[in-house]
């Protein structure tokens, strides 16, 4: 993401090309780390996520996306099914500090409820921490609300855990 005459060119692509599931695991590693102070058990949830993405996904009703600025990976977002019948998850987007402000949280989300909808999914949940504001400010502008929430401790902090869940049309 260098700087150039005029805006940022953006994409929002599958991710399927090599080094994009290993990108994933390793931006939030480090993203997170550096914002939030949190340790490898965050990263290793990350990979543990991707790695079950990885082994078999149903390609149909289950998606990864990797939005690129300026030919660089700049933010991520998956869609899994979920254990009960007619709902997926979104899981893992993330946007990263230097991509931030060009709507890619907003496209990102849209193409994950965009397969939902397709797919024929009846609602999408998803998990976050209250920690986490701008995320939580792209679910509710999509129609996302609290589910609920508890206190845990993990990632190396005391954290609010959030469910948020959206009724499809």
């Amino acid at each position: 993401m260098s700087p150039q005459d005029g805006p940022p060119h953006v994409v929002v692509r599958p991710a399927d090309r090599p080094g994009d599931l290993g990108w994933v695991v390793m931006a939030h590693g480090e993203c997170y780390a550096e914002q939030f102070g949190w340790d490898g058990e965050f990263e290793a949830m990350v990979a543990r996520i991707v790695a079950d993405y990885a082994a078999g996904h149903d390609p149909a009703r289950e998606a990864a996306w990797i939005a690129e600025v300026d030919g660089e990976r700049a933010g991520c977002v998956f869609l899994v099914a979920a254990d009960e019948p007619g709902t997926a998850r979104l899981r893992t987007l993330l946007v990263t500090p230097k991509a931030r402000g060009l709507g890619l949280g907003n496209r990102l989300v849209e193409h994950c409820l965009d397969l939902a909808r397709a797919a024929g999914y009846r609602r999408v949940t998803l998990w976050t921490n209250s920690s986490l504001v701008s995320a939580r400010r792209i679910y509710e502008a999509h129609g996302f609300t609290l589910a609920d929430e508890s206190p845990h401790h993990s990632f190396g902090h005391d954290l609010v855990g959030q469910n948020w869940t959206l009724e499809l049309a």
